[in-house]
């Protein structure tokens, strides 16, 4: 850039570029490599780039590609391969994605009880230890507070519904722990209200938008989505549109759409069964609005959203494909995988993590 551009301008310049040119841009001079290592550029530099991290198991393997998402799509398709340190981290291959937030991925092992926190981009890493108990089955969130950028992961400890059947539930509290990332340690969360005892979590069905994070979790027979917000650290509950709140939970998926949770599933009214898309308009709880419907493609499972708002779908557990609701028209893209193994990630570059030192593990204490 001339010298005769102000540095201001060439720091707004340079929020427009991908992470890869940023890291070779440090090499130019002195004042750009200080300017990109900076904590403060660090932590304010969003990509407006949109990646979509599609995870899914080819025969017993699992894959991971990152996908452009723009007019080339899906032909700037890259194969991920986690670093050594993330895989020593997590030790076994029985580890799944948590969420992906602020350009930062979230995955856990069960085995090992631990999660690690991911930069895709810079590929940097660290790992957290999760504390566990016999008595307690776990569910975890990630996310990033609004407020101060910093990671979190939530846990959520509760009595799994074959122990409940023994166990009065009821007078045995959910407990609540909070990580955050630049303390280092687990505490409880700073709002007062916790989730109810009776709810049972379902795996693979989160999604974490704008700060929120969502699971999907049943109440006896009626399925609800219980949501942790990372800035207020305050529980709600959200109930569903009748149509879905009786529907069991693998008919049912969860994504966003600009900054509103989504959810989908079979329309209980339909004879084809076609998948009802419905959004929770304006971000208020419990007020959903139905978008559109997708025609029965045999066992479909939405599973998120094209930047261009097209939703992505997983027809037949077997094929991953792009759904136009205004044409009605399908695409295939060649992304083909062992059945109902598809999650899609959207996410976006970021410079979190770089300049730390990789490999960290925290004990949490």
């Amino acid at each position: 850039m001339s010298d005769h551009i102000p540095f201001e301008i060439q720091e707004e310049i340079m929020n427009i570029f991908p992470v890869k040119s940023l890291l070779r841009f440090r090499s130019v001079c002195k004042a750009w490599r200080s300017l990109i290592e900076s904590s403060d550029f660090i932590t304010h530099y969003r990509s407006q780039q949109q990646h979509l991290l599609v995870s899914y198991h080819e025969r017993y393997e699992k894959k991971h590609v990152s996908i452009v998402d723009d007019d080339t799509f899906p032909q700037q398709k890259v194969s991920l391969t986690f670093p050594v340190s993330v895989k020593e981290m997590l030790e076994y291959d029985d580890y799944r994605i948590i969420s992906s937030c602020h350009g930062l991925v979230c995955l856990y092992c069960d085995i090992t009880h631990m999660a690690v926190i991911w930069n895709i981009s810079v590929r940097k890493s660290v790992a957290v230890f999760v504390p566990r108990s016999d008595i307690y089955e776990t569910t975890l969130g990630f996310g990033v507070c609004r407020e101060t950028n910093d990671p979190k992961i939530v846990k959520i400890r509760y009595i799994g519904w074959w122990r409940s059947v023994d166990i009065n539930a009821t007078y045995i509290p959910s407990q609540v722990e909070v990580f955050t990332l630049s303390k280092g340690t687990w505490r409880s969360p700073f709002g007062s209200n916790l989730p109810r005892t009776s709810a049972h979590y379902y795996y693979n069905e989160e999604v974490v938008i704008h700060g929120v994070f969502y699971w999907l979790a049943t109440n006896s027979n009626t399925m609800l989505i219980v949501s942790f917000d990372m800035t207020s650290e305050e529980f709600r509950e959200i109930t569903l549109p009748d149509d879905l709140s009786q529907t069991r939970c693998n008919r049912i998926s969860m994504s966003y759409l600009g900054n509103s949770l989504v959810v989908c599933g079979y329309d209980k009214h339909a004879i084809n069964r076609d998948l009802c898309v419905w959004m929770m308009a304006g971000g208020v709880s419990n007020s959903f609005t139905k978008l559109f419907t997708i025609p029965s493609y045999g066992d479909a499972i939405l599973r998120g959203f094209r930047k261009s708002g097209d939703p992505i779908i997983d027809i037949r557990g077997e094929h991953l494909a792009v759904y136009e609701p205004y044409s009605k028209r399908i695409h295939y893209h060649g992304i083909d995988g062992v059945e109902f193994s598809f999650k899609v990630y959207p996410y976006t570059e970021t410079l979190f993590l770089f300049g730390q030192p990789d490999n960290m593990v925290y004990n949490g204490i």
